[in-house]
């Protein structure tokens, strides 16, 4: 596929959907290079049966990166690539600006739990964050957790963390080397011990605590075979309760459903702990089915709240029989909806605050105000609204960028966002919900002038005519005439959107001269439900004729 014009003095890098097609800058030479001779690749005799067709796959030997022949392979392959970038005269010095622009403090937004706050923390060039934990954030924080000392090799991350509703103890997941599969321990917050809990074959969920932090409910698979482990489908999700101070053999099946393999549970208790709902998924459909019981009936059956996959309701906060979602029902761009349990059929459901021109992304309840995270053209746009959908106010950010935070309790004045752009490496603010005034908390020292810089969204007509939206940043004073080396980068699926982040590896390549733009394919969540839509199954050539347009653009 041609998608870069001959007319281009510079190359264009291209990155679309995770692939990266790299092509040398001229001012890289590493002189005459005799041509490799590559080792061969063994193909295998496996064969796969999908409904009477046969599908070949001769490299699965290869899906094993850790098997003797695997490795050999991949060893044979570094003894060729290594001895060639070693020879590039400019990789030394790529190097260590990278590394010092990387070394710099980077931070978690505090979260607030029985009067404590508890984020994390890298002091720069560390494998892995560290938990702290503080009464005040004026005092000194303490080390509550450091994922560094679980391994040498610091390949074994906190994947996941659940604070008691009284800050008292703290369930965490752990992930060795990369796995899905997550290992969760109960720690005394107090005195930074570990209780003896161990719970196993966690995948795809977190922990939720009940109000009167006696345990949590989490969702399981079962034991799965050792040696396949990381190759095996899972099927039959089950959510369990695990009372603390209890083994796991004695933990408490909640929910399953023998009949429906692929379904998968989420299960959480409301914050004022009176309900226990379950959110139920079926693969990457962002569609989900919605069950919940009262915690006063902790035997009774599931009620079902929603019963198809037709839209995706994510559960914002209740008022005690009220249920307040965000949904994508009736509105692509999504809106937010009262359910009130009692009288539960759609024509009672009352519509709080309508869909907007922006795609709604997520809704937070702080201070008794719905915190809307809107994305306007792919960049965020934060708007407050009362419980009876009125508009507040919207929050002010100082450029083209991705917010997010905004957490917290119904009754709480306080919350904590982070902003960051192509120029800003992420600075976090203390937001008061009743003034509604931004105060700096944190900003990280990183070594270069952000007002070297600048980003300018475009937008160019793609193949059908469609609108597509771009960033485009780069050094000031550059002129944009198509002679600069440039880096463009382009994903559309799954719903995700691509929105202004800080990235240290593209600030080095607009230091050198270089120009880094991102276009909003189809296919991706910057404009809802039809967006997606326009960019997957018999719509995907939508996405590769948005990228060419960007190309050509």
């Amino acid at each position: 596929m041609k998608v870069i014009r001959k007319s281009l003095r510079y190359p264009v890098f291209a990155v679309l959907a995770g692939v990266v097609v790299f092509a040398p800058l001229a001012c890289v030479s590493t002189g005459p290079v005799a041509p490799a001779s590559y080792p061969k690749a063994r193909m295998g005799d496996v064969v796969d049966d999908y409904s009477g067709v046969k599908v070949a796959d001769p490299y699965r030997w290869l899906e094993d990166p850790d098997a003797k022949e695997s490795r050999a392979w991949i060893e044979a392959q570094n003894k060729i690539t290594y001895p060639y970038l070693n020879k590039i005269p400019q990789r030394a010095a790529l190097e260590k600006r990278l590394t010092k622009l990387w070394n710099y403090e980077k931070y978690g937004l505090p979260l607030k739990k029985g009067g404590r706050y508890f984020f994390t923390k890298n002091d720069g060039l560390q494998n892995q964050d560290v938990l702290y934990t503080t009464e005040s954030l004026d005092d000194e924080p303490r080390v509550l957790l450091d994922p560094n000392k679980l391994s040498e090799d610091g390949t074994i991350a906190l994947a996941g963390r659940s604070i008691s509703e009284d800050g008292k103890l703290m369930a965490y997941g752990l992930s060795i080397e990369g796995s899905d599969w997550r290992e969760y321990h109960v720690r005394d917050v107090a005195t930074g011990k570990d209780l003896d809990d161990h719970i196993k074959w966690i995948k795809f969920s977190g922990a939720s605590w009940t109000k009167d932090g006696k345990g949590f409910y989490y969702s399981r698979y079962d034991e799965p075979n050792e040696e396949s482990k990381l190759q095996d489908v899972n099927y039959f999700k089950k959510l369990y309760y695990h009372r603390v101070g209890e083994p796991q053999a004695e933990d408490t099946l909640v929910y399953h459903r023998p009949d429906k393999k692929e379904w998968g549970f989420g299960g959480f208790t409301t914050e004022d702990g009176n309900y226990l709902c379950i959110s139920i998924s079926k693969g990457t459909e962002r569609k989900n089915l919605f069950y919940y019981r009262s915690m006063d009936d902790p035997d009774g059956d599931m009620i079902e709240l929603i019963s198809e996959f037709e839209a995706q309701y994510s559960m914002i906060d209740n008022d005690g029989p009220v249920f307040w979602f965000r949904t994508d029902l009736d509105a692509p761009k999504g809106r937010v909806i009262a359910i009130d349990i009692r009288t539960p059929q759609k024509r009672y459901w009352r519509e709080i605050i309508p869909e907007a021109d922006e795609t709604l992304r997520r809704v937070n309840l702080v201070g008794n105000k719905f915190v809307c995270s809107y994305l306007k053209d792919a960049h965020t746009q934060i708007k407050m609204f009362d419980i009876d959908g009125k508009f507040v106010r919207e929050v002010q950010f100082p450029g083209l960028g991705t917010a997010y935070g905004f957490g917290g309790k119904r009754e709480e004045t306080e919350t904590f966002y982070a902003y960051s752009s192509y120029t800003d490496p992420g600075t976090m603010y203390r937001y008061d919900m009743n003034t509604g005034e931004s105060e700096i908390y944190r900003r990280p020292e990183v070594d270069f002038d952000p007002t070297e810089y600048e980003t300018k969204q475009v937008f160019f007509n793609s193949k059908d005519g469609t609108r597509v939206p771009m960033f485009i940043t780069h050094k000031k004073g550059i002129t944009l005439d198509g002679n600069n080396p440039t880096l463009l980068y382009g994903y559309g699926g799954f719903n995700i959107a691509i929105t202004p982040r800080f990235s240290v590896t593209n600030l080095v390549w607009m230091e050198m001269g270089g120009v880094y733009a991102v276009a909003n394919l189809r296919g991706g969540g910057e404009y809802g439900k039809d967006w997606h839509s326009a960019g997957k199954k018999l719509n995907k050539q939508n996405v590769f004729d948005d990228f060419i347009a960007a190309a050509e653009w």
